[in-house]
């Protein structure tokens, strides 16, 4: 009798961010109510997204769900999908980061030193406001449910 591998026992969610600066929170949030709806055996991780850290972490699953705050100058609340074997991360992303070895710096060593996961997805969501402070955006806000919603269905998680 074989047993099948359970497809949600290499996944990992991460995420990043600075709750005390505004929408730099959003990835932390998405990842709080994601962890909710989630079965048990798929680790969820908080980091404050600087890279080695994180290269560390996505080291022990095979496929790695990202969320953070992104500032490239699209339209406020903009939810960007980037499976990063298909394309790499433009540079203006993470540029309000406080890491000068940040999420796309880690990518991008990861890639030249073959130590990406086989599956590594990165939701950003376009932030405004990286200001010291707390609370999002109205905008940023609203869009944690749609972001949610995408990852539930590409997981294939039945929810609500």
């Amino acid at each position: 009798m074989s047993i099948e591998p359970n497809p949600m026992q290499n996944i990992m969610l991460i995420g990043v961010g600075n709750e005390f600066r505004h929408d730099d929170a959003v990835g932390l949030l998405i990842l709080r109510k994601l962890r909710n709806q989630l079965p048990e055996t798929i680790p969820t991780i908080e980091a404050s997204g600087e890279g080695t850290t994180l290269i560390e972490l996505w080291q022990t699953s095979d496929t790695v769900y990202l969320f953070d705050a992104v500032s490239s100058g699209s339209e406020i609340a903009t939810i960007h999908r980037i499976d990063v074997h298909m394309q790499s991360i433009p540079s203006q992303f993470f540029h309000y980061s406080s890491h000068a070895f940040g999420v796309a710096e880690a990518v991008e060593l990861a890639r030249s030193l073959n130590q990406l996961p086989n599956k590594l997805i990165l939701y950003g969501v376009e932030g405004s406001n990286f200001a010291i402070g707390i609370g999002l955006s109205e905008a940023v806000e609203q869009a944690i449910e749609t972001a949610i919603q995408q990852v539930l269905s590409e997981l294939e998680i039945n929810h609500a």
